[in-house]
């Protein structure tokens, strides 16, 4: 019996901290990418197989740098998926770019980067902070005390948030920015109450986050007024929602490009098949969406351009467009970045559920370039 040719094997580094201080959303991450390795290897239709080489450096930047190191030089990958902070990205964007390697960075980020070397699958600020900010000028008093994590992240969005919110008559109150992994939040609370904003702006990741929602909504028992204001986040998700607690996040506005409640074709596929294969206890996140559509783009690009040659994939994935979970998304070719709709959604019973989405695909403008911050209270999105 004649057996069919063997598939070329590529290797495809994976770099997500599936321990440590935000192992929830590397997990769901890691599923997300794995998930679309799966499929993509059962395709007849490709000539390859991709081989996902397993790295989690627990959130660790030493071990970020050492691992990709490894993958890079060691086993030969050209093409990696990982990161979920800006902090580990920046620590291994000298190595990618330094070996003529290409990054596919699925998580949302602050922007204010452009690498050749970095297929930017994540949300910009225009497609995030921005549509956030422009509903609450126009929705409710601007009178924000920011809460974040003490890292670029929460640095950029600080930035943005002042410039946008002071141009339009609001105000950021105070600043208050956690080491990563920082538990105690009861001071940071406390001087909440003594200022009384009106909105609460979260930039927190992972632990920080986690203890600052449990320890609000504990104080929000014996203090009333911490159910008065309005409350935002800019990194929480699905798994997060359903590791933390419904009660204790009940009513938060969120900003991202997917959120599960999206409903379309493709998006009802996407969480059929993650919990066919993951179980039902499972809760993708807008960013496990963002590194299952990172392997898919990979596989495509190398289709279309033959083999898996770095100059060569990144040209081919800037002529792909594709019907995904998150909607219609392609890459600029200008900022290598992605164009994607962005999404406000509610927090209501356990779950995040979409109130408002952009007509369309909107074109990223990671620097802000093209996005006027001195009139966001003009026209845009309702409740």
């Amino acid at each position: 019996m004649p057996t069919s040719p063997s598939k070329n094997v590529i290797p495809v580094g994976i770099l997500y901290s599936v321990s440590g201080d935000y192992a929830v959303i590397g997990r769901e991450m890691l599923n997300g990418i794995l998930l679309a390795i799966e499929e993509i290897n059962a395709n007849p239709n490709y000539d390859f197989t991709l081989a996902p080489v397993v790295r989690d450096p627990g959130g660790s930047l030493d071990k970020y740098h050492e691992y990709c190191h490894d993958l890079l030089h060691r086993h030969g990958v050209r093409h990696l998926i990982g990161c979920y902070t800006s902090a580990a990205r920046k620590t291994i964007l000298p190595l990618v770019e330094a070996a003529n390697a290409l990054l596919w960075h699925p998580a949302r980020y602050e922007g204010f980067e452009s690498s050749n070397s970095v297929i930017y699958l994540g949300a910009t600020p225009n497609q995030h902070v921005i549509p956030l900010l422009r509903w609450l000028l126009q929705e409710h008093d601007a009178e924000i005390y920011h809460v974040g994590s003490n890292y670029v992240w929460s640095w950029e969005m600080d930035r943005i948030t002042r410039e946008a919110v002071t141009a339009a008559g609001g105000s950021v109150v105070e600043s208050k920015l956690l080491p990563l992994g920082e538990e105690d939040v009861s001071e940071l609370i406390a001087d909440i109450i003594t200022r009384r904003p009106k909105v609460i702006l979260n930039t927190m990741v992972g632990k920080s986050a986690y203890s600052f929602y449990r320890a609000w909504h504990q104080a929000s028992q014996h203090q009333p007024w911490l159910n008065q204001p309005l409350k935002m986040s800019m990194t929480l998700c699905e798994p997060e929602v359903q590791l933390i607690g419904a009660a204790a996040l009940e009513g938060y506005l969120v900003s991202a490009s997917w959120f599960q409640s999206i409903d379309n074709a493709a998006n009802r596929d996407f969480l059929r098949c993650y919990r066919q294969r993951f179980g039902d206890q499972v809760s993708p996140s807008v960013d496990s969406q963002s590194a299952w559509l990172a392997g898919h783009l990979l596989a495509r690009a190398i289709a279309r351009h033959g083999n898996a040659e770095v100059d060569g994939v990144r040209q081919a994935v800037l002529q792909d467009e594709m019907d995904s979970p998150a909607g219609p998304i392609r890459i600029d070719a200008d900022n290598n970045h992605c164009w994607l709709t962005p999404h406000l959604a509610r927090c209501h019973a356990g779950k995040l559920e979409s109130f408002w989405q952009a007509d369309a695909p909107v074109k990223p403008d990671p620097w802000l370039a093209w996005t006027d911050l001195d009139h966001l209270g003009k026209g845009g999105a309702n409740a």
